[in-house]
């Protein structure tokens, strides 16, 4: 694994829409989140159409503790 990626964390998968409006929940804790886009990586495996419209959210793990309650009232609502 790379560096990044181990003081990473994923907290969310889901549409860019869904993902913006969690990352704007989590700017206003002064957290800022890292978004993949992986239609991106899909097309760059020739697979584009199976990861249509899915984000990636990461936080470093020493915000996850202040994110996790974040997160978990978003998927809440989303349901």
């Amino acid at each position: 694994m790379s560096e990044n990626t181990e003081k990473t964390v994923r907290i969310y998968t889901g549409s860019d829409i869904m993902a913006e409006a969690l990352v704007g929940r989590l700017k206003e804790v002064n957290i800022t989140p890292i978004l993949r886009d992986d239609e991106q990586s899909g097309v760059m495996f020739g697979s584009g159409s199976k990861f249509d419209d899915q984000v990636r959210v990461f936080v470093r793990k020493d915000e996850l503790a202040i994110a996790q309650p974040i997160v978990d009232a978003f998927l809440k609502e989303i349901e």
